[in-house]
């Protein structure tokens, strides 16, 4: 599913040694390796086969896009190579010559083969297409994929974060949702130790499960930031420590990280005893796509949703998800930019949305929560064509709160060191939520080693 292929994105460390033998300096590719693409005609008429790597649709989503995609490139053989993104083997087929012609992958990681000169900028792809990304694309997911004043990925997904609530859980501990706001760290710290159980230290409810993927959206919630507008990595900013500090203690205050962590990794997460069914959570921070996982649980679970919000009271959208590259050893260069569009189109999204209303018709109970695409446009027509009221006065909350913080998005921003800098961010964090370093210095140490990669990419 994927939800899952973000979690396995993050093990990076093995491809990072395999991009420095791509080539010297920063740039990473075989010697007069060209990035230009002023003789590329992406307009013309696509034939041929076009390789696909990264995306493997399983959902009626994906299909459906798919297909549709298909249909608009007819003279086309779409042969997708079924597995997720994997940085060190596309890294090795960049170096061999051998690589897809259009590629699937998380949006922090395009500055990062960009710099490596291993993917090719799109601005002329979009504009022999006749697509204006800024009427198209949201801006922040835009900001994700720009490196030197470039675009270098066609966005495709925007599912942010929400802090889904448990209000069975909730009730039963006397709190409210009022006291469910990121934006006063000590009420919501106070709440999580109300709905917190434990059998001998062992978790058995977490008051607020913050979720280790999504440090970021804590940093940027206290006005932190992983990186500057260069793309310098600062992970060691003041206002992140600050939020490093306040998940170690909604982590201490349930257990600690260990068990906190433990407990996390045993839940049914997409199954019947899926941890809203079992009352193991009050509240999860959790990307959108998790509601539609629990309709299919809806008449087990008392859900709510309120938006994440960041130190002024706003609501918070980090602005993360995958995109589609174009290696810059493609050799179908025109079909993989057609192909790429055309599976990000509103037309592609509305069949996305009809397919996703068919399933659930065979579905008894099943809720349409919305899609959440890189296309503010298409966004918008699925909401005002498809989305009605569930029936479920707590999904329903959930779907409007998604909805609330998805226009308030901010990017992480676009680094060459993008790779290095996630993984280092991902280090710190279990150091300083287990204790083995301070906030402060878990953070010290992943600047550095942060900024080694930074400034070795721009040799």
């Amino acid at each position: 599913m994927r939800n899952k292929k973000k979690l396995a994105a993050l093990t990076l460390s093995a491809s990072l040694a395999v991009f420095a033998g791509c080539g010297g300096g920063g740039g990473g590719a075989a010697p007069g390796q060209q990035q230009s693409t002023e003789g590329i005609d992406f307009k013309s008429a696509a034939t041929g086969t076009l390789r696909t790597g990264g995306f493997s649709p399983t959902d009626e989503v994906g299909t459906s896009r798919r297909d549709y995609a298909a249909a608009q490139l007819k003279d086309v053989k779409v042969d997708i190579q079924q597995g997720n993104f994997d940085p060190q083997k596309f890294a090795a087929q960049s170096a061999a010559g051998q690589v897809p012609d259009v590629v699937q992958m998380d949006r922090s990681f395009v500055a990062t083969y960009a710099a490596k000169k291993l993917i090719l900028p799109l601005d002329k792809c979009f504009t022999d297409n006749g697509v204006n990304p800024s009427e198209h694309y949201y801006e922040t997911a835009m900001t994700d994929v720009t490196y030197k004043d470039q675009v270098w990925a066609v966005p495709q997904f925007y599912q942010p974060p929400l802090l889904l609530l448990n209000k069975r859980v909730m009730e039963k501990a006397g709190v409210t949702e009022a006291e469910m706001d990121t934006s006063k760290p000590d009420q919501l710290l106070a709440a999580t130790k109300k709905m917190y159980k434990a059998n001998k230290n062992v978790p058995t409810t977490l008051g607020l499960d913050p979720r280790n993927g999504l440090v970021s959206t804590w940093m940027l919630g206290y006005d932190g930031q992983l990186m500057d507008g260069e793309g310098k990595p600062t992970l060691d900013n003041a206002n992140n420590i600050k939020a490093f500090e306040f998940l170690k203690k909604v982590y201490d205050a349930q257990g600690g990280y260990e068990n906190l962590t433990s407990f996390v990794n045993s839940f049914d997460a997409f199954g019947d005893g899926n941890p809203f069914v079992k009352d193991q959570v009050g509240a999860q921070l959790i990307e959108q796509w998790y509601i539609n996982v629990l309709t299919a649980t809806a008449d087990k679970v008392e859900l709510g949703g309120v938006p994440f919000k960041d130190m002024t009271g706003k609501p918070l959208a980090v602005a993360g998800g995958t995109s589609f590259v174009i290696p810059a050893k493609t050799k179908n260069a025109a079909a993989a930019c057609q192909w790429a569009i055309a599976l990000t189109s509103d037309a592609a999204w509305d069949a996305a949305a009809q397919a996703r209303l068919e399933t659930n018709k065979k579905k008894p109970g099943s809720l349409f929560t919305g899609l959440f695409t890189g296309s503010s446009t298409a966004d918008k027509a699925i909401k005002d064509k498809y989305l009605k009221p569930t029936g479920n006065a707590g999904f329903d909350e959930a779907i409007a709160a998604t909805y609330e913080v998805v226009t308030n998005g901010r990017s992480i921003g676009a680094s060459p060191a993008g790779l290095q800098i996630q993984t280092e961010l991902t280090n710190a964090a279990a150091a300083a939520m287990s204790g083995s370093k301070t906030p402060e210095k878990a953070l010290q140490d992943a600047q550095a080693a942060a900024l080694r990669a930074f400034e070795a990419a721009n040799q």
